[in-house]
């Protein structure tokens, strides 16, 4: 009997090998600048150009912008680094200052030290596979979350909790993280309310997730741009653009489009001149 089924089960072990999908290749952490965590294959997508503005176009938000980007430069050069995380109004400019400060240091410094690495806020679980995977490396990573925020009963903060701390292994020296959010304690403020008032103890029921954003050694708030920095963003994308405007008129349609979308912010003058842009028949570059 077992020499009649030794040869069946190899057969259907064989079988069976030849059904499920070879484990993924690794990554060239070196073939591009940025990449995107899929934490359903667990592996790094690299993507070859970035949708990101430069810089100099991001107006009204200085200080911001150079207080990350010297941490970042810091960082790329092996040097101690904070996480970050930015937070505030919407459209400000959050995201857009990470991926351009990633871009402005890596042109700076010599080989490109720096990889932006995208993970989407449902996949935090996962953090300690990526963790795994860039430890190591020689080049640096930014971990880079948009939108990050925590509701109800989502436990997934727990994840990032032991990023932040740390763990029993340690943040990888060449692995730092940087979030944006709306919220500058990543959870609604209604929920905190409602906990304390239903908790036995209420200052200890909100204190493990409103104690997260203090795991980020660096707090940068973003707030609604005033009228002449929401001016010198459009002035500055349209002559980027070379979207050749008379003065007064660009800023009477900036002032008009910016009523009628209720906000003053980088996003809403980039809409503003994809809007200008289409009617001049001119083609954004």
């Amino acid at each position: 009997m077992t020499d009649t089924i030794e040869p069946l089960l190899r057969r259907i072990a064989d079988a069976l090998d030849r059904l499920s999908p070879p484990p993924p290749a690794p990554t060239d952490l070196t073939a591009a600048d940025a990449f995107i965590w899929h934490a359903d294959t667990r592996r790094l997508e690299p993507v070859p150009v970035v949708n990101r503005v430069d810089l100099d176009l991001l107006q009204g938000i200085e200080r911001q912008r150079d207080i990350l980007l010297d941490n970042t430069r810091r960082f790329a050069k092996g040097l101690p680094a904070n996480n970050a995380l930015l937070w505030g109004a919407r459209g400000s400019g959050k995201s857009s200052l990470v991926k351009a400060a990633h871009a402005a240091v890596n042109a700076e410094l010599p080989g490109r030290p720096l990889a932006l690495v995208e993970i989407h806020r449902e996949d935090i679980p996962t953090l300690p596979t990526i963790l795994a995977a860039l430890r190591g490396a020689r080049r640096h990573f930014i971990l880079f979350c948009d939108d990050l925020s925590f509701d109800g009963q989502d436990a997934a903060y727990k994840s990032l909790k032991a990023v932040l701390d740390g763990g029993i292994e340690g943040r990888p020296d060449n692995v730092v993280f940087y979030a944006t959010s709306n919220r500058r304690h990543l959870m609604p403020r209604d929920m905190i309310e409602n906990e304390r008032s239903t908790a036995i103890n209420p200052a200890e029921a909100v204190e493990e997730k409103v104690s997260l954003s203090d795991r980020f050694g660096l707090w940068l708030g973003f707030h609604n741009a005033d009228q002449p920095t929401f001016f010198a963003m459009v002035e500055g994308y349209a002559r980027r653009h070379g979207l050749d405007v008379d003065r007064d008129r660009l800023e009477a349609e900036a002032r008009e489009w910016s009523v009628t979308r209720g906000a003053r912010s980088g996003r809403v003058a980039w809409q503003f001149i994809q809007e200008l842009a289409g009617r001049l028949g001119k083609r954004l570059n």
